[in-house]
């Protein structure tokens, strides 16, 4: 790893959850991570002007959520400096098909009807794929477009690992992949296929890693001192 991450001092690589102030990074570094991503494009009408627009207003939306409803949003820095992002969303989070009605209200007003019913039903189907009750789901996971290619990615994954791992009533995580050149790299991190679905002309598959127990906590909260990676 040491020779892959010669950009980077890996002692100085630390995972930590984001604090409302760095929200702004998040969505900045997961738009440009997402904005070709098929699923998306299809859900935000990629063919319509106002499709950037559509997207950054649905990312920011998102990762308010996540922070309203206490879930895990994970940054991957090097000193202060943010390189990767993922956020997971709990067993008991309350996130998921059915989506509190300020969060239909937001959506709708921000990425309008099509696009708000699109991401319901698309919920709607993981989880009626999913041969669990109780799971954690990988809602993004992205490293910076400059810093792809280094290893990161696998300091990030390894990050949520600890908090799915943590979490005695969660049977793993899931993440549904929609580029096939990605499934490689959550195959390494012991995520197995579990079914394909289809999205109108985009498919993917929804993988699942079963949680490990008795695996050491990589992750820590900003506001107390950093645990390195």
């Amino acid at each position: 790893m040491s020779a892959i991450l010669s950009t980077f001092d890996p002692d100085h690589l630390k995972a930590a959850l984001l604090n409302g102030e760095e929200l702004k990074l998040a969505a900045s570094l997961l738009y440009q991570s997402y904005h070709d991503d098929p699923l998306f494009l299809i859900i935000f009408r990629g063919d319509t002007p106002d499709y950037e627009q559509r997207l950054r207003s649905a990312i920011r939306e998102e990762l308010n959520t996540f922070w309203q409803a206490g879930q895990p949003v994970v940054g991957l820095f090097h000193a202060e400096q943010l390189l990767g992002v993922a956020c997971v969303v709990g067993p008991d989070s309350g996130i998921g098909s059915n989506r509190l009605w300020h969060w239909r209200l937001k959506m709708l007003l921000t990425a309008g009807f099509v696009s708000t019913r699109q991401m319901l039903e698309k919920e709607q189907r993981i989880h009626a794929a999913m041969p669990y009750e109780r799971y954690h789901m990988l809602a993004f996971i992205a490293v910076s477009p400059k810093y792809q290619h280094l290893g990161l990615g696998h300091y990030l994954i390894h990050a949520v690992d600890s908090i799915v791992d943590e979490d005695e009533s969660s049977s793993g995580i899931g993440v549904f992949v929609t580029f096939a050149k990605y499934q490689p790299f959550f195959a390494d991190d012991q995520y197995q296929k579990v079914t394909e679905l289809a999205f109108g002309s985009v498919s993917g598959s929804l993988m699942f890693r079963p949680r490990q127990a008795e695996a050491p906590a990589v992750v820590n909260d900003r506001k107390s001192n950093d645990v390195a990676v």
